[in-house]
């Protein structure tokens, strides 16, 4: 698989009940656009050779000699074609009579997989016609001119890449205990669904929510293709649904009830739901007893370059509009109730923080002050201190006691020049040297006073450094990098420009709006270099470390997934087009790559914090790292991009 990637599709064919001919050239047709799109596995409705209607037809031997005399037409149509299709047709085992999808690929067929569950309630009524693959012994038959085993032993097919999937039809999704359970826990990546589900009120929503948890229970990529328009509507109506999800998430859903063949495909991420699995111990106890029999695809003919058609999504760690409201209130009721816990358990009604007016400090206060609130606190004991220093600029240090201010807090001010500079001269220091020693004395300054004033306050330092931050190594050790509870450490940077943005909303902190709304608007700095000769920020961190919502987006996909600077880069390219070119993003990448390592040491002593979503570093739990860890294959591999 090319960076792990699977393109494939779901075909919704134009049907005539039980006209053989016109079915099997309305797939071929389907097959071609497959083919032509580069899918390596194209799944096409139930009985879609003959129709799924046909009804006491089905009883008739011209349909099943047909049917037969179809798939041969389907076999020398494919025969010099890569893409696997997967047909539905009746195929007589014996003295049985099954509903089965046929696999077929380069004119041959690869396999045949019998319905296992028949519904015969309520408007079905298929075991008037077929027997289920429970009935069913390993059966030799001649199919098209090929000897052929049938069976009920689940069958899993390697696709031409490596890929593994396995086949369900219909009402097998529906049951108690799908097949799709057993086939994923044999290794299946992909399940393909030969259906032909009628439609009814309410039907189809319970049937994608049906579909996204199975694909999500087993980490899977779920395609699934029922009959449309042709079908008879001598009872019901059969609306034409063409879904792919993948591990729960809707990749691409075809339009209903439309009177025009349809095929849609999607890009499955094969190595992420691999990924998924692996690191799940859940899904790797359950697996233990289940085996299949593996059919492996035709060796490829043509070696098509790879194209990335996934929509990638910029800021991953952003919540759509509709779940924002909710998701931002979710992680600051974690944020709240982390914090509550410590102070319960250390009996203290005290904290202090830095306030710098930036953006992780303005979020630790307001969380700050959600929790003494909830807990009945007096706000008088949540103690803010500006600590102006080199490079304070007046819009932050007006915004830090605005704030503090505003929402009634204690509030002090230390400037730190003067210990800094006796510093300074006690370590012989230039002070006009501007390096990182010039830099990080400011930082560890800072924290000896929090640290100073908690004891004397007997208070808890509250820490303010981000997710972000702490991947890039974005702090300086023993400084800012130091608290008694890091209320922030689970939260990466891009994400906290909303959760301001969230809050400044809220009724409840209406007067501090105005504040707020500049807070995300400032740019992000630590301020540790004296501003221009304005005023205004001179040390942009964006432009020293790189773009914070690039670095989010490489940190997500390496920590979520575990991809390859490769990978993420072609990915990025992709999320990022018209906005950084890929040199940028080959740059930033390499500087993500290398810093990530050379600054666990950091990480690997981080304070408590809570974890806020799928992602956190703290080395008691998500991501334990050695320090002296080498990056060289990542670095050299970000370097040949």
């Amino acid at each position: 698989m090319k960076y792990g990637f699977i393109k494939v599709a779901s075909a919704v064919p134009a049907v005539r009940v039980a006209d053989v001919t016109y079915n099997v050239q309305e797939i071929e047709r389907l097959i071609a656009m497959a083919e032509e799109e580069h899918a390596e596995v194209v799944c096409f409705p139930e009985l879609c050779i003959t129709g799924y209607s046909c009804q006491d037809l089905f009883k008739e031997t011209l349909l099943l000699n047909k049917a037969e005399e179809g798939l041969l037409m389907l076999l020398e149509f494919t025969r010099k074609m890569d893409v696997i299709s997967i047909v539905g047709m009746p195929i007589l085992a014996g003295g049985l009579l099954l509903n089965c999808a046929v696999v077929v690929q380069g004119g041959a067929v690869l396999g045949i997989v019998p319905k296992t569950y028949l519904p015969n309630y309520n408007e079905f009524y298929e075991k008037r016609w077929f027997a289920s693959a429970q009935d069913l012994n390993p059966t030799e038959l001649y199919l098209a001119g090929s000897p052929l085993t049938v069976s009920a032993e689940p069958k899993l097919f390697n696709t031409i890449t490596g890929a593994k999937f396995g086949v369900e039809i219909c009402e097998d999704a529906w049951a108690p205990v799908p097949p799709s359970n057993n086939l994923t826990m044999a290794g299946a990546d992909i399940i393909f669904n030969c259906s032909a589900s009628n439609e009814l009120i309410g039907k189809h929503n319970y049937l994608r929510a049906l579909l996204a948890q199975q694909s999500a229970r087993t980490m899977s990529a779920y395609v699934y293709a029922s009959c449309g328009f042709g079908e008879s509507t001598q009872d019901v109506v059969y609306g034409g649904n063409a879904i792919i999800f993948e591990n729960g998430k809707l990749l691409a859903e075809g339009e209903r009830y439309l009177f025009q063949p349809q095929l849609i495909t999607a890009q499955i991420d094969v190595e992420r739901l691999r990924t998924d699995r692996h690191t799940n111990s859940t899904f790797i106890n359950a697996q233990r007893n289940d085996v299949a029999t593996i059919i492996k695809a035709k060796p490829q003919e043509a070696n098509h370059p790879f194209l990335l058609e996934r929509t990638i999504k910029r800021h991953p760690f952003i919540p759509a509009d509709y779940e924002m409201a909710a998701t931002c209130e979710e992680i600051l009721n974690i944020q709240t109730a982390g914090l509550a816990k410590r102070l319960i358990h250390t009996h203290c009604e005290h904290v202090v923080l830095g306030i710098s007016g930036g953006l992780d400090s303005t979020l630790a206060l307001m969380v700050c002050v959600r929790t003494f609130d909830k807990l009945g606190y007096d706000r008088k004991g949540i103690v803010g201190i500006t600590m102006p220093g080199f490079g304070t600029t007046d819009r932050t240090h007006d915004n830090a006691t605005s704030l503090m201010q505003s929402l009634g807090i204690s509030q002090m001010e230390i400037p730190i020049a003067k210990a800094v500079m006796q510093h300074f001269h006690d370590i012989g220091h230039e002070a006009a040297k501007h390096d990182v020693t010039y830099e990080n004395a400011q930082a560890r300054e800072r924290t000896q006073i929090l640290m100073d004033l908690s004891n004397k306050l007997n208070a808890l330092v509250v820490g303010t450094g981000d997710l972000s931050e702490l991947a890039l190594g974005w702090a300086t050790y023993n400084g800012d990098h130091m608290s008694m509870y890091g209320v922030n450490a689970g939260i990466p940077k891009t994400l906290i420009q909303y959760l301001i943005r969230y809050m400044a909303m809220l009724p409840i902190f209406s007067a501090q709006r105005d504040t707020l709304i500049d807070v995300v608007n400032t740019p992000i700095s630590p301020e540790l270099t004296p501003a221009d000769a304005e005023g205004n920020i001179k040390q942009k961190t964006e432009d020293l470390v790189g773009p914070y919502e690039l670095h989010d987006f490489f940190l997500y996909y390496m920590m979520r997934y575990g991809f390859s600077p490769a990978k993420i880069y072609l990915m990025a390219c992709k999320a990022f087009e018209g906005t950084y070119d890929a040199a940028t993003i080959k740059k930033w990448l390499t500087t993500f790559s290398r810093r990530f390592f050379a600054q666990q040491f950091k990480r690997s002593c981080l304070p408590d914090g809570p974890k806020v979503g799928s992602i956190s570093l703290s080395p008691r739990g998500d991501w334990r790292m050695p320090s002296d860890a080498s990056s060289e294959l990542w670095i050299k591999e970000c370097e040949k991009l």
